[in-house]
């Protein structure tokens, strides 16, 4: 549930970004900064999750939840906007604790073997706040005004901390508490930083679209407002596919998985830029988009625990971090596109994105395929499972 709420406030402005444009009196470029400010309070994630290295699981999550509470209801208590980008800031910022923690737990549970698909089941809760909360939002916003599922939000957060005091440990397990000079240097290498790079690209590309998915579907596609929530719901339930499953195969073929993902969301995109004026086209090619971008998210970050080993909590959230410093990139540029070019530039501007993803996650596929030669070379009767351990 924690995961589900931290999805829904995240992306639950997607759907009522022009409610909240009219109602503050300001332009859709304008409102578009909500996503903007929270996502550069996530990339502050990394220092969030050194700073909580020595502090129990249960009391990082609790307070995140407190936070993440009182920063809903100073949204829906100010008419300023300036107010209001502060308070998404500082929600943010709890959202990044949470989502570190939670994701880096499950990693450790599960073992490297099954890292993707532990980590996609932590991130469908998330992804599934595209299916259900998303457009809840959006059909409770038409109903009682946008303000309505940040009130909502706030009170679920509070729920939600009842069954973490009581059934997540108190304790931290003393193989996490690693000194910060090693963890430091299990991310020094260049292939980290290679993933890194296609964690924010793959944000920018995908965010930068979904994040404007109203304007896009209703003043460009000529989609109804009452059909606004189907058309979200459909993209979440593409998410949610692609999250579910692409940890199945990221697990045997990680590199080749992210590849294809990018191509993916290339051409989705690429197509969305041409057919944006059809509503039924640009639904599905979304829902194609947000099934491989999203999709990739965990594959991406299984990559980076296996590369960053030692250091897992600082490398599920310098992923987090980097998807979000993506979201962030993305949404300016794409509102300054629209500013200019009115929302046809939205699936452009992805598309181009995409384009760049493509640059690092080839990159990956070659630098694994030269390391399996020289471990293949060097050890030639090596073990099929053992060759694998050592490319990772």
């Amino acid at each position: 549930m924690g995961t589900f709420l931290m999805g829904t406030s995240e992306f639950v402005v997607a759907g009522i970004l022009p409610d909240i444009a009219s109602d503050l009196a300001i332009g859709i470029s304008e409102a578009g900064l909500l996503v903007t400010a929270f996502a550069i309070g996530m990339i502050a994630t990394p220092l969030i999750a050194v700073a909580a290295l020595e502090i129990p699981e249960r009391t990082t999550l609790l307070l995140a939840l407190a936070v993440y509470s009182a920063g809903h209801i100073v949204v829906v208590l100010t008419d300023d906007l300036s107010l209001v980008l502060v308070a998404r800031f500082v929600t943010a910022l709890a959202t990044g604790a949470f989502w570190s923690i939670a994701a880096s737990v499950a990693s450790r549970v599960a073992g490297p073997d099954a890292s993707a698909r532990a980590i996609g089941l932590v991130l469908s809760g998330g992804i599934l706040a595209t299916v259900i909360g998303v457009p809840l939002g959006s059909v409770v916003g038409q109903l009682v005004g946008w303000r309505g599922p940040f009130w909502i939000l706030a009170v679920l957060a509070v729920l939600a901390s009842v069954p973490i005091a009581r059934f997540v440990p108190g304790g931290r397990p003393s193989s996490t508490v690693i000194p910060l000079r090693s963890q430091l240097a299990s991310i020094a290498t260049g292939r980290f930083w290679v993933v890194m790079a296609a964690c924010v690209l793959i944000s920018t590309a995908v965010m930068s679209t979904y994040s404007f998915i109203a304007p896009l579907l209703t003043e460009r596609s000529g989609l109804s407002e009452d059909l606004l929530p189907v058309g979200l719901a459909i993209f979440g339930v593409g998410a949610v596919t692609g999250t579910l499953n692409s940890g199945r195969f990221a697990d045997r073929a990680p590199y080749a998985t992210a590849l294809t993902g990018g191509i993916i969301v290339v051409t989705a995109l690429g197509l969305l830029s041409i057919f944006s004026s059809f509503a039924a086209p640009s639904i599905a090619l979304l829902a194609v988009a947000g099934m491989a971008g999203l999709g990739t998210n965990p594959v991406l970050m299984s990559i980076a625990v296996r590369f960053a080993e030692g250091a897992p909590t600082l490398a599920t959230s310098l992923c987090t971090s980097m998807f979000n410093l993506g979201t962030a990139v993305g949404t300016w540029v794409t509102s300054q596109a629209i500013s200019g070019y009115g929302p046809a530039a939205i699936p452009v501007a992805g598309a181009l994105f995409a384009i760049l993803l493509l640059v690092p996650l080839a990159t990956l596929v070659v630098m694994d395929r030269a390391r399996r030669s020289d471990v293949g070379a060097s050890a030639p009767k090596q073990s099929v499972a053992d060759h694998d351990v050592a490319v990772c």
